[in-house]
């Protein structure tokens, strides 16, 4: 079978969904993943597509004159005081666009809280026909593959999933034998990218390089077959954010050539699972 690829909203945020979905097909993507959750991050645009009449329609248009399709929606993150129904309205739009999957994270401390909250996300997007997949982030509260896998089977929902982000699996220095023990069913996509093998010593230096100064997939000083090696084949995204080279080559170029360097890599490292 072959690979298929979605263009994660990162690695491009500054190019709205119908640009992107656009720029994403003629760099010859199969998928988007889209952010209709604003966060409110330093510099970061609001695509809130529920709230966005025109900018909703002109991407389900985009999506219906490029054939491409909506792999994922982000972040549907769990901090103290969050409200999960806050999430509906984006896990709507992921519904109306065809989306398969919500991507979900913890920012906070309390393991009970967090618990509780993420299955309740889970019961919310199930109407949708949404899985919840659930990333670990070395900045965030649940930062490594035990903590992810803890959730999980706490939360006992069927449909919540584990999200792997090459970066950030590597940057938790988890083992990749660990993934053995992970049900094949919870792997449904990843985030794919490369960074320097060396992991940063401050937080601020981390956090600096995984929203903008990502390597190209094979570049960078990351085991990447090691990982891919021990789960199914499953959708790569492509979340590989890198400011200089964005604007270097502008972001269609730039998408381009970071599905060239994927596709060259998988294609020197054969899927053994």
């Amino acid at each position: 079978m072959a690979n298929q690829f979605s263009l994660a909203h990162l690695t491009v945020l500054d190019s709205p969904p119908p640009e992107m979905v656009y720029l994403a097909a003629r760099a010859g993507y199969d998928f988007v993943s889209l952010r209709p959750i604003y966060m409110g991050l330093p510099g970061e645009p609001n695509y809130e597509l529920a709230k966005n009449k025109k900018m909703m329609h002109e991407t389900k248009q985009a999506l219906a004159d490029t054939g491409l399709k909506l792999l994922d929606i982000e972040l549907a993150r769990i901090y103290d005081g969050v409200d999960p129904n806050h999430y509906l309205p984006a896990m709507e739009v992921a519904a109306e666009l065809g989306g398969r999957h919500i991507l979900s994270s913890i920012w906070t401390d309390d393991r009970n809280y967090a618990i509780e909250r993420f299955a309740e996300i889970c019961d919310l997007a199930k109407p949708f026909g949404l899985t919840v997949e659930l990333e670990f982030v070395p900045i965030a509260s649940v930062n490594n593959l035990a903590g992810t896998l803890d959730i999980l089977h706490t939360a006992n929902r069927e449909n919540a999933g584990l999200m792997i982000d090459i970066h950030h699996f590597h940057r938790s220095r988890d083992r990749v034998e660990d993934l053995d023990s992970v049900p094949r069913e919870w792997f449904r996509y990843l985030h794919l990218c490369d960074a320097p093998a060396v992991i940063p010593d401050s937080m601020e230096e981390m956090t600096r390089v995984l929203r903008e100064e990502r390597s190209y997939v094979g570049e960078g000083g990351i085991d990447i077959a090691s990982i891919i090696n021990r789960i199914p084949e499953i959708p790569y995204s492509i979340e590989l954010p890198n400011l200089k080279r964005s604007r270097e080559l502008g972001n269609e170029e730039f998408a381009r050539r970071c599905l060239q360097s994927a596709k060259e890599y998988l294609n020197n490292y054969s899927h053994t699972s």
